[in-house]
């Protein structure tokens, strides 16, 4: 169904409204048609696309100047309204599409569409009702201020290149070095004042350097290097681009956000637990390799496990540690493994024939024993879910010091487990770190299980606030930014939602 040239997408709810209303006009108030123009330009401000929401036509009929017919009128504007409430409760993109094991919630908490769509009409303040239907998170009103900060950038011409050559360091003069201080001004890592010498690379600079370096996750070392020169380089256009894709994230996720939960950031390498509405906890963290990558989902924390003995998950089986049995058994034994069947009982690895076993149908597992060589550490966090991936400590721990720490299969390495262990426990009296520390000393492998109720939820932002209110860009570590950028330049359909249209 088309009206003056735009495919009209809610055609079953907008007919369900108007009857329900007895057909009458829901806006024809001039005042009314302005506010929902301005609405949908306002759209801008969540990286979303006005023309979505038939952005031309809804301004030029606010102004008189398009739709002289009622019913058309009526039809695009409500249409219009639809669109961009159902794109900031779920996101434009269905992740579900992009990640078939996307487990986030996608619904409308009982709410009749119709019903839905009659209080926003009716309310009073229609910005207000429907920006009520995007994040009302922090981070993403933040974001947002961020998406605007860098259209004004783009808008007043952007930021020149500093280009490719050799590293500069604190105290050089070299050329370069003021196309670096125009960069830095640009995007506001560098106050606006003259320099006495515009190419010497001062103090003032480095300082500035410096923090541009951590609002890209880069190795802090006021040193201007191969990868800091290529995060410079980014364009503002690129920038805008992350920041759009990374709302679009947390439009996916916001209704999860709630209650008690740790958050795992892949892209960040960090963690935090929020316990009654405030941060309690948070570390870095080590997360899956780009060819073993952490996936994003959410689980329910279950239990916890003081010294764990490491079954090895089958990707590690398969592709590390059948091929080196089957070149030295003694690998077992030099790593305190052993083979055990599916109940756990010991198996003669003797017997095992391991050229077969590294082809496929290894019947067994191999099982670690619980102590210093163990890479799940003194600790292991169990939520259960179908990737087998769970939080742990590792005695690894130099690891945590990496500026970018992709070193895992999948699984999570937490720093300061023991905090983490003793605040999910939550009983001051049974369980403090010391107590925790006391049982792992033991060498007694205990299941101890975790009564409060805390949500786990693994995600991937490359984007994200940073503590001065600016923005903080990562890598792309999975490469993941691409395909929601693309999706997200897609004409309006609409997707599931929990299994209903």
């Amino acid at each position: 169904m088309r009206v003056a040239g735009e495919r009209i997408a809610a055609r079953r709810l907008i007919a369900q409204f108007y009857e329900r209303r007895g057909f009458r006009p829901a806006w024809a108030a001039p005042a009314r048609a302005r506010a929902l123009a301005e609405l949908v330009e306002a759209s801008l401000t969540h990286g979303l696309d006005p023309a979505d929401y038939h952005g031309a036509l809804v301004r030029r009929a606010a102004a008189g100047a398009a739709l002289d017919a009622t019913v058309d009128r009526e039809i695009v504007f409500t249409d219009a309204l639809v669109r961009l409430a159902y794109h900031l409760r779920f996101g434009k993109v269905n992740p579900r599409e992009l990640y078939p094991d996307w487990n986030y919630s996608r619904t409308l908490d009982g709410i009749a569409p119709v019903a839905a769509l009659e209080g926003l009409v009716a309310s009073a303040d229609l910005r207000a009702a429907v920006e009520r239907f995007g994040p009302q998170l922090a981070i993403y009103r933040e974001l947002g201020g961020a998406l605007a900060r860098h259209r004004a950038i783009a808008t007043a011409g952007g930021w020149p290149q500093v280009g490719r050559g050799a590293t500069l360091d604190p105290g050089m003069r070299d050329a370069r070095v003021a196309a670096l201080r125009a960069r830095l001004e640009a995007s506001g890592d560098l106050g606006a004042s003259p320099a006495e010498e515009p190419e010497r690379y001062d103090a003032a600079l480095e300082a500035a350097v410096r923090r541009f370096q951590r609002r890209h996750a880069l190795e802090e070392d006021g040193r201007v290097g191969r990868q800091t020169i290529a995060a410079l380089d980014v364009g503002v256009a690129r920038r805008i681009d992350e920041i759009r894709v990374n709302l679009e994230r947390l439009r996916w996720v916001a209704q999860d956000v709630a209650g008690d939960f740790i958050v795992v950031d892949i892209a960040g390498f960090a963690a935090v637990l929020y316990l009654d509405g405030a941060p309690a906890w948070q570390a870095r963290v080590v997360v899956g390799r780009p060819f073993r990558r952490t996936p994003a989902f959410r689980a329910t924390m279950d239990h916890l496990v003081l010294n764990p003995a490491w079954i090895v998950p089958p990707t590690i089986l398969r592709e590390d540690v059948l091929p080196k049995l089957a070149r030295d058994l003694g690998y077992l034994a030099a790593n305190g493994m052993r083979v055990v069947d599916n109940a756990g009982r010991p198996v003669d690895a003797a017997a095992i024939d391991w050229q077969a076993a590294r082809g496929g149908g290894f019947a067994y597992q191999i099982e670690q024993a619980a102590g210093g060589a163990n890479p799940l550490g003194q600790v292991k966090f169990m939520f259960p879910n179908r990737h087998s991936v769970y939080l742990h400590d590792t005695p690894s721990r130099g690891l945590f010091e990496k500026t970018e720490r992709a070193f895992s299969s999948g699984c999570i390495r937490v720093e300061r487990p023991l905090e983490l262990a003793a605040l999910l426990l939550d009983d001051a009296e049974r369980w403090s770190v010391v107590a925790l520390a006391a049982a792992i000393a033991t060498g007694e492998t205990r299941a101890v299980p975790v009564k409060r109720r805390v949500a786990v939820l693994l995600l991937y932002f490359t984007a994200a606030p940073f503590g001065d209110g600016d923005v903080q860009f990562r890598r792309d570590l999975y490469g993941r930014d691409d395909r929601v950028l693309a999706a997200l330049a897609q004409p309006f359909r609409f997707s599931p939602v929990d299994g209903k249209r």
